[in-house]
């Protein structure tokens, strides 16, 4: 697919999908072979107690993201492995997250995440593996 067509396959996913994804307002911003960039509101509702960004509403994001990427080769993939590392606390209105492939295979795909607050400030890395299902 070309880059304009991924963008626009990712549109679309991003339309159909619900639940989680929609009600976390997670948003694709850029995606391109083996590349995809999400960013997400931080509202009330991402917060945990001591008034940051809820570790789970960060992983959801570099998921989503990243799952996004693995979805752009026109295949179903599911994630069967992840490690996120924390490192700082994300606060602000924003957080991003830039996703590059590390290994496309043939049945399992690696992806690494970087999560950014709305300083630049790199929050979070995580690693994705995603197994194709078709």
């Amino acid at each position: 697919m070309s880059d304009q067509e991924l963008l626009e396959f990712g549109k679309k996913y991003m339309e159909d999908v619900g639940g989680f994804i929609r009600y976390n307002q997670y948003r694709l911003v850029d995606i391109k072979k083996d590349y995809c960039v999400m960013d997400a509101d931080i509202r009330e509702e991402s917060l945990n107690y001591y008034g940051v960004v809820h570790g789970g509403f960060i992983f959801g994001l570099a998921d989503t993201a990243c799952g996004v990427a693995a979805r752009a080769t026109g295949r179903k993939a599911v994630t069967v492995n992840s490690h996120i590392e924390y490192l700082h606390a994300a606060r602000g209105s924003k957080i991003k997250v830039v996703v590059n492939a590390i290994k496309t295979g043939r049945n399992i795909s690696v992806y690494e995440a970087d999560i950014y607050d709305d300083q630049d400030v790199m929050v979070a890395k995580a690693v994705m593996d995603y197994f194709y299902i078709d």
